[in-house]
């Protein structure tokens, strides 16, 4: 499954939005019902898992961190900690809970963003500008491509 695309929508008053029709058919085809989402860890935006990548993510974080560790316990715990589940109604809605529009700085208008596995929902406000300078977008991008290659990390 690949989610990508950049697409804009509204948000309504009571925080309902639609999930763009090209995100919808990809996560149907690949029999995707409910999705996870969480405040990004890095950026102010918000993130939706496909609940079989969440699962993935989750087993991933685990197997890293030790629950006699009290310091990963806490790592875990916050990233588990505020995760909404969701499903789309019979119109290809959801909900954005109130806490989740203030974390993100969403009022009324969104850019959704595929990011492959992932999407990423965010104010079309904070999206004016680009992530990255270009300059510093090509560099770092030929800096990551001509690094070897490292083993994939194990998902089981």
């Amino acid at each position: 499954m690949r989610l990508l695309g950049n697409i804009e929508a509204k948000v309504d008053a009571k925080g309902r939005v639609f999930l763009p029709a090209v995100f919808r058919k990809a996560l149907q085809t690949a029999a995707e019902e409910t999705l996870v989402m969480r405040k990004d860890v890095f950026q102010q935006c918000l993130v939706l898992y496909p609940e079989s990548v969440w699962n993935t993510q989750m087993d991933l974080l685990r197997s890293r961190l030790n629950r006699w560790n009290r310091k990963h316990q806490e790592i875990y715990r916050q990233f588990v900690s505020d995760v909404e589940l969701l499903t789309l109604d019979g119109n290809g809605r959801f909900l954005i809970p109130k806490r989740y529009l203030r974390m993100a700085d969403i009022s009324q208008e969104v850019k959704f963003i595929g990011m492959g596995d992932t999407i990423e929902i965010w104010s079309t406000a904070l999206t004016e500008k680009p992530f990255m300078e270009p300059d510093d977008f090509g560099k770092a991008l030929e800096e990551v491509m001509t690094q070897e290659a490292q083993p994939p990390l194990p998902t089981e």
